[in-house]
């Protein structure tokens, strides 16, 4: 099953991702620790280079390995709210939780 052209469509954290082997995604929101394996059983697609199986809505015995490399933080992003003419001013800032993962390998 070491072919190029397999590739599938999983939900983590809440949004879907098209992965092949070795692809890195980020995420947000996973209880894990790094280095830790994950297992991921919503798969919505496979397909394995002649045959397409689409689930409803998930596939029965697919599974996608990912390995967690890193946990860190997103890039920062300013909110801002203000009234005029009443010189009320607030800015405040907020960096989202993200985690790196990598793809290890599909199980068909």
């Amino acid at each position: 099953m070491e072919d190029k052209n397999i590739y599938a469509v999983i939900e983590v954290g809440g949004k879907q991702f098209l992965v092949k082997q070795g692809d890195k995604i980020t995420t947000e929101k996973l209880e894990a620790k790094a280095g830790d394996t994950i297992k991921v059983k919503e798969v919505l697609l496979v397909h394995d280079g002649k045959e397409t199986l689409i689930g409803q809505p998930y596939l029965d015995k697919v599974t996608v390995d990912l390995t967690l490399d890193s946990v860190g933080r997103g890039e920062k992003i300013r909110v801002a709210k203000f009234k005029a003419k009443s010189r009320y001013r607030k800015i405040q800032g907020h960096r989202q939780s993200e985690n790196y993962l990598t793809v290890k390998a599909i199980n068909l």
